[in-house]
């Protein structure tokens, strides 16, 4: 058995996002020594691992909370995790294509700078355009 800070450690958790998914009931209260002290054991180390890396990849609370569920029945379908997994995918390569235009959008933005006078900055013209339309009113 380990404590929070030794769990915080090995996991790369932090101390307070580990209370806070006690308190969401992503993980399970822990059993206490006499002192209070929590203690986890290897499942704890695995469970928190698992949700570490899922939010690294960025699952939500939700999605984690069905895999976690699943996990508790191995003889279910997949399809349910592929679903979520793909559902992921799908919202990353959304975020991807949105950051590609945003990077050429400031791509041009500084290659029409001048680097003249903030009054007849290029940058500054184009931020205080309505999207779409650059002289629109």
């Amino acid at each position: 058995m380990i404590t929070i800070g030794a769990l915080s450690k090995r996991t790369g958790v932090n101390i307070e996002t580990i209370r806070y998914y006690e308190r969401i009931r992503l993980i399970p209260s822990p059993p206490r020594t006499d002192s209070g002290r929590r203690l986890y054991g290897a499942e704890d180390v695995r469970r928190l691992t698992f949700i570490r890396h899922a939010r690294d990849l960025g699952f939500d609370i939700a999605a984690i909370r069905t895999m976690l569920a699943l996990q508790e029945m191995p003889e279910a379908s997949c399809e349910l995790v592929s679903r979520i997994a793909n559902d992921q995918l799908e919202a990353v390569d959304s975020r991807i294509r949105r950051l590609r235009g945003l990077r050429t959008e400031l791509i041009r933005m500084v290659k029409e700078c001048d680097n003249g006078k903030v009054a007849t900055c290029r940058i500054i013209e184009v931020l205080a355009d309505p999207p779409g339309h650059p002289d629109a009113l």
